[in-house]
């Protein structure tokens, strides 16, 4: 279960961030997804909505409601700090990384880093001893 502290905690996050009970909408619901028929049966699942911003959010990644509800007003914060701050949140971060990662190179990139690997190589085979001596 969640502690005293971190619920206050989260108390204070929201009153900091403006966001007020009374602005959100939450319903319990059937999760989805693996699991069998224990998931299709409990409303453990937690919908979220802000009504200011029309923020929605859906947390069943934990099986108690509690814990749910607890990540999904989480969430909620995250998402309004990003939004008041201008604050990329890790998983944007991630996503950004990926994508640049898997972006071909171009032509010139490519014919840079083989040309740095030469003279690597270059550098390398002078170093080695001549077998004259």
């Amino acid at each position: 279960m969640i502690s005293s502290e971190k619920i206050a905690a989260q108390e204070k996050r929201m009153a900091v961030l403006e966001i007020r009970e009374d602005d959100l909408v939450e319903k319990f619901i059937t999760g989805s997804g693996s699991g069998g028929q224990k998931i299709n049966k409990t409303s453990s699942c937690v919908y979220l909505k802000h009504e200011p911003t029309g923020i929605e959010i859906k947390c069943q990644r934990e099986r108690s409601r509690e814990l749910n509800r607890y990540l999904a007003r989480k969430e909620l914060c995250d998402r309004i700090d990003e939004i008041k701050n201008g604050i990329l949140s890790k998983r944007q971060q991630e996503i950004e990384k990926i994508r640049r990662q898997k972006r071909q190179k171009s032509r010139k990139q490519k014919q840079r880093m083989v040309a740095d690997k030469r003279q690597h190589s270059d550098k390398k085979t002078q170093r080695r001893q001549s077998s004259d001596e």
